[in-house]
C-alpha cells in the first residue's frame, strides 16, 4: 500500500477539517479535528454529540480514544 493511502496518513491530512466520528456505543461526534496520533486518538474542537441524528450536547473540546472508534467520516461535520 502506498504511504499516502494508509489510514493514518489520510486522517492526518484532514487536520483542521470537519469530521464525524461514530463510536462503538452508537454515539456520533462531529467537530474540527485538531490533533490525532498513532493510536487514532482524536481531539475535536467545537464538538457536538448526537445519537440517531438527534443533537444531545455541545462541547468545547473532546478527546476520543482510538479503540472506541467504529468509523470516521471525513469532511462531513
Amino acid at each position: 500500500m502506498e504511504p499516502s493511502k494508509k489510514p493514518l496518513n489520510v486522517l492526518i491530512k484532514q487536520l483542521n477539517a470537519g469530521i464525524s466520528v461514530m463510536l462503538k456505543n452508537g454515539c456520533e461526534y462531529k467537530g474540527k479535528m485538531i490533533k490525532c496520533d498513532g493510536h487514532m486518538n482524536i481531539l475535536l474542537e467545537g464538538a457536538t454529540e448526537c445519537r440517531e441524528e438527534q443533537l444531545l450536547t455541545n462541547y468545547g473540546n473532546v478527546l476520543l480514544r482510538g479503540n472506541n472508534i467504529l468509523y470516521i467520516m471525513l469532511g462531513s461535520a
